[in-house]
């Protein structure tokens, strides 16, 4: 059974850190393979787990609907292929496949772009059922989402086990977060269980107009992540963040989070 995580929560809160510390965990304590997902067009996954990145869905799936205009208005090939008769759904699995970035004992996969003009509802729902079933070939799936949960929302033949939703220690991150976390229940798939990540918290104590609010959330908090002076020096000097110290204060407070829902 694939075990999947989604990370959520509106930009800048630290949601690809998080993603990178639970790929981190799972590479060194777990035995099954990891497939990581980048479905925020502005996240850059790639760079904190240390991989380049040539090809993204996002362009994979403009190429498709490029061939097919273009054969369509040449009076070739019908919507359902492509120039020399090729089936849509078996060109974007080769080329998904193909463009997979390999770690040692992951691997991702970028959605890139968002769409652009045209109709992309046949795409869309060949992507869906190709990335699922990459999915299945995997113990586990963490996806570090975009604010409004689209990928996830497109979702339609996996359940997601976990959604953390992360937030920074403002009340502004807090009230965005609850609205994220509102957006689960409007979803047409089965999210198993919900909580709250507090992210970047300064001095070891939160606030008590915080913790106020934060207790009045319908999802539990499940962890809190300190500032650490070593992450900023990481992302300072570009370099990937799972190879931050396995004593990185970050690291282990994510470490026992994971600990404690797998």
């Amino acid at each position: 059974m694939t075990t999947t995580i989604a990370l959520a929560g509106k930009g800048g809160v630290g949601k690809t850190t998080v993603a990178a510390m639970i790929i981190k965990y799972l590479m060194q304590t777990k035995s099954g393979a990891v497939l990581a997902i980048d479905a925020d067009p502005s996240s850059n996954l790639n760079m904190v787990l240390g991989l380049a990145l040539e090809w993204t869905v996002g362009d994979i799936r403009e190429d498709i609907l490029g061939q097919v205009k273009q054969s369509l208005t040449a009076g070739g090939a019908a919507m359902g292929s492509l120039p020399g008769g090729v089936n849509k759904r078996d060109y974007l699995d080769y080329h998904i496949r193909a463009a997979l970035a390999e770690g040692s004992k992951f691997d991702l996969i970028a959605m890139g772009r968002s769409e652009g003009p045209g109709c992309y509802c046949a795409v869309n729902h060949n992507l869906r059922e190709v990335i699922d079933g990459i999915s299945r070939n995997y113990q586990y799936v963490v996806i570090d989402n975009e604010a409004g949960l689209e990928h996830l929302s497109r979702r339609t033949t996996r359940d997601v086990q976990f959604m953390l939703v992360v937030s920074d220690p403002t009340q502004r991150g807090l009230v965005a977060a609850q609205r994220v976390a509102a957006f689960r229940h409007e979803l047409d798939i089965h999210i198993e269980k919900a909580y709250l990540i507090l992210n970047g918290l300064r001095g070891g104590s939160v606030p008590p107009s915080l913790q106020s609010y934060m207790d009045s959330m319908d999802i539990p908090l499940l962890g809190i992540i300190p500032d650490d002076e070593q992450l900023m020096q990481f992302e300072s000097d570009g370099r990937p963040l799972v190879e931050l110290d396995d004593d990185s204060p970050v690291y282990r407070a994510v470490a026992a989070m994971m600990q404690r829902i797998l």
